[in-house]
């Protein structure tokens, strides 16, 4: 029986091939109207309101709809630049702050200054006028102070000037990572061809890819609004992909060729071969991503959205203007060869390096299996004792000065710190019941080893509808504590004094928020791994009519998350390689990347498995036993497998090098998971488990369709 993907991958490819230019041309003029959605379309993102979840998205609701001024604060913290304090002289430095800032047109409101509990610090709030948004005048004044003091540190942090310094080390991080992983990809190319336009196609239709992505992203993100972080992960999604199916396509296109067939030819059994690879592996990746989805994040939903659509376009794009170009290019696309370099690759026996490791693996399948599987488990083992929570104050780089200010400041000031705001709406008419609870639950949180006093009065709505009770928890935001003191004012503190009022409360602020999303995230955990394995024993059992073939591949997708998970909680949770990879441990694991990692992981990876498979299978339909077909299957994939996932190891590894910890945290875990999956358990577990099954790998049926008249066995055997 035809297989549909298959039939479709070459029809595709077959129109492509005959009608080069006009696949060409409607590839171009598919990514220039792509570009130009995104210059006539804005993009719509992500506001406030669509991060809120649970509870604390509930007091912020409640804490908008009263309609409370919230205006930008800048803060300007004054320490000794060594030793003690000089309190005369920071009284001083002090004084000239304040009187800098009120001379300000864009300040509203400066604060006296305050002084730390432990008189090391004092501290100078700046409210910024509404429409302000331009911190450098107060920037100026904070560096005219710190000059006249040279005794002391002066420095300034806040809202405004937090955001940019971030927003523009991110921007500097992935703008770096995006100009070194072109040239990067391109070399490992030109390593895995030997050709310039060979090894330029893969990078080009990878990179118009991800550029149409980014256009059709622009009029969809008024469904799902666009997190600020989806562009980048379109970058790394988007290279990886394109530039796989593109080695896939390419490199059997050119095997066929070799074996004298014509460029027509060769690009048609591309496209039923590779092609079809493609088309399953696409649709695994967008299964695995759609995953996401079960979170209902709003984060999730577009990175879920923006993966899904750049790997669409990659397929598209293999599909049809990949067998256009290289029906085009005929023989030129192994031209300009580079010097001695395609000579080497030519004198290099497919499969030579692979064989040497599935000899022992095929003719001892058990202690293959055994071995590899002791370091898997050594490997994931860590993962049952990770920790996770949200990115904080901890986890920002302190080579950034206003972070380093700003991690500084809370720990001088606590009430600047940790805190949890308990929201209560009430009619104005009880505002004094309302008032005495509130001071009830403060002075039982405050008596209490979880709360402490926050200096801070209770804020009431113009309105006298809603007020906002702020507590201070004197512990780092990480700190189990937290997560106690917050239930504990949930369920008790704040209950026991609000009850019998006609109020509507909830606790809320930035530890709230955080602890609510990692318990929705611990929540929807295991319904995420069940739709992603789910999918996948779906998505290969229909491919390869095979119930074993199904199983084992969500059992070594499962390895390689836990590989991935292990090497997070080693490596960040328990500080490994702090010093190597230039990062202090928080602790933890940020909360959203375990389920990132792991529809990443699962969905990249069925991109070679597919791949490796389908050779695999060619050769049982051709006549091979089973083992035999597995280790000449493995071996004529081994030198695409590495090329794919040494771009990927690549790419991920230079976000392991970036200053924000999420890029070091995805870099790592990615990298060392990939590296993993593409030789232990793509070379040794996979086919140890397959020839240990041999023929029942296929059950139901015994073996697949045979495509023709069986071949002699000894035309296979490797050396």
């Amino acid at each position: 029986m035809t297989n549909p993907l298959s039939s479709l991958a070459h029809r595709t490819a077959r129109w492509c091939a005959l009608h080069p230019w006009r696949a060409i041309l409607g590839w171009v003029a598919f990514v220039a109207i792509a570009v130009g959605l995104a210059t006539m379309v804005p993009t719509q993102d992500a506001t406030d309101a669509d991060y809120r979840m649970g509870e604390s998205g509930r007091a912020d609701a409640l804490v908008a709809r009263a309609g409370f001024d919230e205006p930008d604060t800048e803060q300007v913290l004054i320490t000794a630049a060594r030793g003690d304090l000089d309190q005369a002289a920071a009284q001083r430095a002090a004084a000239e702050v304040v009187a800098g800032m009120n001379a300000l047109d864009g300040v509203e409101a400066v604060a006296d200054p305050q002084v730390s509990p432990d008189g090391s610090a004092y501290l100078v709030s700046v409210q910024l006028a509404r429409d302000q948004s331009d911190v450098a005048p107060l920037q100026a004044v904070t560096g005219d102070v710190a000059a006249d003091f040279p005794q002391l540190s002066v420095r300034e942090s806040g809202d405004v000037s937090l955001d940019g310094a971030i927003g523009e080390r991110v921007g500097d991080d992935l703008g770096s990572a995006e100009t070194i992983s072109l040239p990067l990809t391109l070399i490992l190319m030109l390593l895995a061809f030997g050709a310039l336009i060979a090894a330029g196609i893969p990078v080009l239709l990878a990179g118009t890819s991800v550029a149409a992505t980014i256009g059709l992203l622009a009029p969809l993100s008024h469904l799902v609004h666009a997190e600020d972080t989806v562009s980048s992960m379109i970058v790394l999604i988007g290279m990886a992909v394109g530039v796989d199916y593109s080695l896939f396509y390419l490199k059997r296109e050119r095997e066929e060729r070799a074996k004298g067939h014509t460029t027509r030819d060769a690009v048609e059994i591309a496209a039923q071969t590779s092609g079809h690879s493609i088309l399953v592996s696409g649709f695994a990746v967008i299964c695995s991503m759609a995953g996401l989805f079960v979170v209902g994040d709003t984060t999730f939903n577009s990175l879920a959205v923006g993966a899904i659509l750049v790997v669409a376009v990659a397929v598209l794009g293999s599909i049809t203007v990949l067998p256009a170009l290289l029906s085009k290019l005929g023989r030129w696309v192994d031209r300009p060869r580079v010097p001695f370099l395609h000579r080497a690759l030519a004198g290099t026996k497919r499969g030579a390096v692979a064989g040497r490791v599935l000899g022992p693996v095929t003719r001892h399948p058990a202690a293959a299996l055994a071995l590899s599987l002791v370091v898997v488990v050594l490997l994931a083992v860590p993962a049952l004792g990770m920790k996770t929570h949200g990115a904080n104050l901890e986890t920002l780089p302190s080579s950034v000065p206003e972070a380093k200010t700003m991690q500084d400041l809370s720990r001088a000031f606590p009430s600047e710190g940790t805190t949890a705001e308990l929201v209560v709406r009430a009619p104005a008419s009880e505002q004094a019941q309302v008032a005495a609870a509130l001071a009830d639950v403060e002075a039982t949180a405050q008596g209490s080893a979880l709360f402490q006093a926050s200096g801070t009065p209770v804020e009431v709505s113009p309105d006298g509808t809603t007020s906002i009770l702020i507590l201070a928890m004197p512990f780092e935001e990480s700190d189990a504590r937290v997560d106690d003191a917050i239930e504990k004012l949930r369920t008790t503190y704040a209950p026991r004094a609000l009850d019998g009022l006609d109020a509507e409360y909830a606790v809320g602020g930035d530890a709230a928020e955080s602890y609510d999303f990692v318990q929705r995230e611990q929540s929807r955990l295991p319904f995420v791994i069940g739709f992603v394995l789910l999918l996948t024993l779906l998505v290969m059992g229909v491919t390869f009519r095979s119930v074993p073939i199904a199983l084992i591949s969500a059992v070594l997708n499962l390895a390689s998350v836990g590989v991935a998970f292990g090497l997070m909680t080693l490596v960040f949770q328990h500080g490994w390689l702090e010093g190597a990879l230039d990062f202090s441990s928080p602790g933890f694991v940020i909360d959203w990347l375990p389920l990132f990692v792991l529809v990443v992981l699962v969905g990249l990876s069925m991109d070679y498995h597919v791949f490796v498979l389908s050779r695999i299978r060619e050769h049982v339909q051709r006549g091979l036993p089973t083992r035999l077909a597995v280790r000449q299957g493995v071996a004529d994939t081994a030198g695409v497998v590495t090329s794919a996932a040494a771009v990927m190891v690549s790419v991920f590894s230079i976000f392991a090098t970036l200053s924000m910890l999420e890029m070091k945290m995805m870099g790592v875990a990615l990298s060392g998971a990939i590296l993993l999956d593409a030789t232990l358990i793509r070379l040794v577990m996979l086919p140890a488990v397959l020839c240990l099954l041999g023929d029942r790998v296929w059950w139901p049926s015994r073996r697949p369709v045979p495509l023709g008249e069986r071949v002699d066995e000894r035309e296979f055997e490797l050396v």
